[in-house]
């Protein structure tokens, strides 16, 4: 079963995974694809909501409110070399946000600063992220971007055992839809 966007579940769970970005412009969708590749890969726990946070904004404020771990995703772009993996966690995420670092990072910190004013803020933010090789407009990553994909996987299972949760891996990998369709795209074949 796809557990992309359950928002509703999303509500009442205590723990969010959203994958942030826009597929169409190559590397700035690594953290759609890593959600989506982590769900194809391992099973993901009830208590544990994986989402497709793609572009939106206000759309996640929901799904955010209340969390006691929010986990984000994303393309950062923080001077490092393309293909940089980060992690940046409760204390540190405050001074991602002194410089914008993630083309969604606007829309982020807006709705964690409504969240806190309203005290329905994450407890936890974690932001795992790969410094983008490529922002072209195309379908699908980068073959750099790519190669790195199975290391951002590994981060979020990674946070996810840091919080109790011992990930399985799946005998045969599920579908996943925007690695499909970047496939379909280079063969000319895109539906």
């Amino acid at each position: 079963m796809n557990r992309l966007n359950r928002s509703a579940e999303a509500e009442t769970s205590d723990i969010l995974i959203i994958g942030m970005g826009n597929v169409l412009m190559q590397d700035e969708g690594v953290g759609v694809r890593t959600v989506e590749e982590l769900e194809s890969r391992y099973h993901i726990p009830d208590e544990v909501v994986v989402m497709d946070g793609g572009t939106t904004g206000t759309e996640l404020l929901a799904p955010m409110r209340g969390k006691r771990h929010l986990i984000v995703a994303d393309a950062v772009n923080t001077g490092d070399a393309p293909g940089t993996l980060v992690r940046l966690t409760d204390a540190q995420v405050p001074a991602f946000f002194q410089t914008k670092l993630s083309n969604h990072q606007l829309g982020l910190s807006d709705l964690l600063a409504l969240l806190t004013l309203s005290d329905e803020a994450p407890e936890h933010v974690t932001i795992i992220g790969m410094v983008p090789h490529f922002l072209e407009n195309k379908l699908g990553l980068s073959p750099e971007a790519d190669a790195g994909l199975p290391g951002m996987v590994k981060l979020l299972a990674d946070e996810l055992g840091r919080l109790g949760f011992d990930l399985r891996r799946r005998d045969e990998p599920l579908g996943a839809y925007w690695a499909d369709q970047a496939r379909n795209e280079r063969r000319g074949t895109c539906a």
